[in-house]
């Protein structure tokens, strides 16, 4: 289970709420914010979905004229991370694809071989998948198996790397590489990380990020003023940092299903 638990909210306040900007209906979830401060904090997230983190105290309107107040900035977060999907087709799994490693795109090559061992290669800019037939759902497989293999030796190189830098945890945490549907990562209660195996497609800083957000979680097990300050110290640029892997969250996961 993720130490990062939605918390009830009162009576009082509305899990979820909406306001017209313009013509457009927009909705959003709304958690408690564990802080003493009364700011409410806003987050859209690339697949639209817009987040509140709201004093526990406040109420649906107080709540609602806060993000009122942010509608443009809202609206116009949606209309880009829109303009984003547009230009992502589907997953065909084809020669002449490109796909993403390490914030690298490589373009796929199908070597239809009936007699050869299934495999995957990287190679000269390209990645070489060698199938008996051609399938596109057995291409699909084949790669994502692949990406998870090289995501376990790639995540245990960085979380070596990044635990010099986290200098609270004292015992090397269990590492488990994961499929999520909606997370990059997770550190449960008992202090076992968890990584999607699709995150190896994002550029090493990004995976560093990720890291260190699930390290800085052993210390501060929420996302309090204490938690943030500490990725500040180990990580001061992580905000712009996560802006750019949310920028590439449809790109990465374009294609991809839990397996």
């Amino acid at each position: 289970m993720s130490v990062r638990i939605a918390v009830p909210r009162p009576q009082k306040a509305s899990p979820n709420l909406c306001f017209h900007y313009g013509d457009e209906r927009i909705c959003f979830e709304i958690s408690v914010r564990r802080s003493q401060k009364s700011k409410v904090l806003i987050k859209v997230h690339p697949d639209c979905r817009i987040q509140v983190a709201a004093p526990e105290n406040s109420s649906d309107e107080e709540v609602l004229g806060a993000v009122k107040k942010r509608g443009r900035w809202i609206w116009q977060q949606l209309r880009e991370f829109r303009a984003q999907q547009q230009h992502i087709t589907d997953r065909q799994y084809i020669s002449g694809e490109s796909h993403y490693y390490l914030g690298k795109q490589y373009m796929l090559k199908i070597l239809v071989e009936p007699a050869e061992r299934q495999r995957v290669k990287m190679l000269r800019g390209r990645l070489e998948i060698t199938v008996r037939e051609r399938n596109p759902e057995r291409i699909r497989v084949l790669l994502n198996e692949w990406y998870k293999d090289r995501a376990k030796e790639v995540f245990a190189r960085r979380l070596e790397e990044m635990l010099g830098q986290a200098l609270w945890v004292s015992d090397r945490p269990p590492l488990r590489v994961q499929t999520m549907q909606t997370q990059w990562g997770s550190c449960s209660p008992q202090g076992r990380i968890t990584l999607n195996p699709h995150l190896v497609k994002a550029p090493r800083e990004c995976i560093d990020y990720v890291i260190l957000h699930e390290l800085c979680h052993l210390a501060e097990h929420n996302h309090s003023e204490q938690f943030y300050r500490l990725m500040k110290q180990v990580m001061p640029h992580w905000e712009k940092i996560k802006s750019h892997l949310d920028s590439m969250a449809a790109a990465l996961l374009n294609g991809s299903h839990a397996g």
